[in-house]
C-alpha cells in the first residue's frame, strides 16, 4: 500500500512540475500612462512573473521613462520592462495589449496605428479600459476582427486614481463568455472585481448608464442639501435623514457635497481630488450620444450636461471634484 501511495504521489508531483514549467511566458503591451494607466501598469507589472514582459508606450516620453525606472528599481520583482517608440512597437510582440486612453478619437487613432498591414499575425487579446461610447468601441472591435489579429474587448473601470493606485478597481467587462477566464486574472492584477456585462460593448453601456445616474444624483443631492440648509437645517442632520430615507444615494452618503458632512470627502478639502468635473461632463456626453443611438429618451440628460459645462467655466469650480456643483449652485460653505 505504501509503495502504491508513493508512486501515486510521485506521479502527482511530476504532473505539478510539468504544469509549473510548461507555462509559456506572456508579453504585454500597455498604451496610455495617464493618471489611471500609470498606476494600473505599475500594479500589473509588479504582479506578473519575471518570465513575462511588459512594453510601455505613451505620447509623454517622461511618463514612460519615469514608470520604467520605478518598475526596474522595485524590490518586488515582477515582469521584465521595455519601452517602445510607438504604439505599433508596443503591440508587435504582445500577446495582450491594454489601452487606457482619454477619448474615442484617441482609441481609434491608437488602433489604426497598431493594426498596420505589417503587424505579425497573432491571436492577441486587446483590452481597452478607456471610457468611450459603445459604438466607437464596436467599430474598433470590427477593425481587429477584419485584420484577423485576435479579439478586442472593453473593460472600463470605476474607482478613480485612488483605486488604480491601490489596485481596488472594478472592471465592467464586455467580452465573449469563452474569453472571460483568460481576462479575469489579468484584470484582477489591477483591480479587485470584474463584472462580466455580456458581449463586447456592454461593459461601456453599463458604465455609462451608471455614470448618467450618478451625474444626475449629484446635482439633485447638491440642490437638496442647499435647499435644506437655507431652510435652517443642520447639514449633518439633513444628510443623516436623507441617508436613512428614500433619498439615499452615493453622492449623499459617501461623496456629500457639503464640507464637514463626510470626513475625507472632496468637499472637505476644497473639492480637490476625486472624480473631476470634466470627466463627469465627458461621461455624461457619451451617455447622451449612446442613448440617442439606441433611441432611448432622456428627459434630464441635456440639462444636466449644461450644468456641468457651465460649472466647469467657473474658476472656483474648474478642475475640481464633480461634487463642486454645490458651490456652483451657491451653496453655503
Amino acid at each position: 500500500m505504501r509503495a502504491h501511495l508513493t508512486a501515486r504521489g510521485f506521479l502527482r508531483a511530476q504532473r505539478r512540475a510539468f504544469s509549473a514549467t510548461s507555462r509559456l511566458s506572456d508579453s504585454y503591451g500597455f498604451i496610455g500612462l495617464g493618471q489611471m494607466g500609470y498606476q494600473m501598469a505599475k500594479n500589473l507589472q509588479s504582479k506578473l512573473p519575471p518570465s513575462d514582459s511588459i512594453t510601455l508606450f505613451d505620447i509623454n516620453s517622461d511618463a514612460i521613462n519615469r514608470l520604467a525606472g520605478e518598475m526596474r528599481s522595485s524590490q518586488s520583482g515582477g515582469a521584465a520592462v521595455e519601452v517602445s517608440r510607438n504604439v505599433y512597437d508596443a503591440a508587435k510582440e504582445a500577446d495582450v495589449v491594454i489601452t487606457v486612453l482619454p477619448e474615442p478619437s484617441h482609441v481609434k487613432s491608437v488602433y489604426s496605428g497598431i493594426l498596420s498591414p505589417d503587424l505579425p499575425k497573432k491571436e492577441r487579446v486587446y483590452i481597452d479600459c478607456s471610457t468611450i461610447d459603445p459604438s466607437s468601441s464596436r467599430e474598433v472591435a470590427r477593425w481587429v476582427a477584419d485584420a484577423k489579429q485576435g479579439q478586442f474587448v472593453d473593460a472600463p473601470m470605476s474607482g478613480g486614481v485612488v483605486g488604480a493606485a491601490a489596485g481596488t478597481l472594478t472592471f465592467m467587462l464586455g467580452a465573449p463568455d469563452a474569453l472571460v477566464p483568460k481576462l479575469e486574472p489579468i484584470l484582477l492584477r489591477m483591480g479587485k472585481r470584474v463584472l462580466h456585462c455580456g458581449a463586447q460593448g456592454n461593459g461601456l453601456s453599463a458604465k455609462l448608464a451608471n455614470n448618467y445616474l450618478l451625474a444626475i444624483n449629484n446635482i439633485a443631492t447638491a440642490e437638496a442639501m442647499n435647499l435644506g440648509i437655507r431652510w435652517g437645517l443642520d447639514p449633518k442632520t439633513l444628510a443623516n435623514i436623507i441617508n436613512v430615507s428614500t433619498g439615499k444615494c452615493w453622492p449623499s452618503e459617501v461623496n456629500n457635497p457639503v464640507k464637514g458632512v463626510v470626513e475625507g470627502a472632496p468637499a472637505s478639502r476644497d473639492y480637490s481630488g476625486g472624480f473631476g468635473i470634466s470627466l463627469m461632463k465627458k461621461d455624461l456626453k457619451l451617455a447622451i450620444v449612446a442613448a440617442n443611438e439606441a433611441d432611448a429618451k432622456l428627459e434630464l440628460g441635456d440639462r444636466a450636461r449644461e450644468v456641468y459645462e457651465e460649472a466647469e467655466r467657473v474658476e472656483t469650480c474648474k478642475g475640481r471634484d464633480f461634487s463642486v456643483i454645490y458651490r456652483f449652485l451657491g451653496g453655503r460653505e
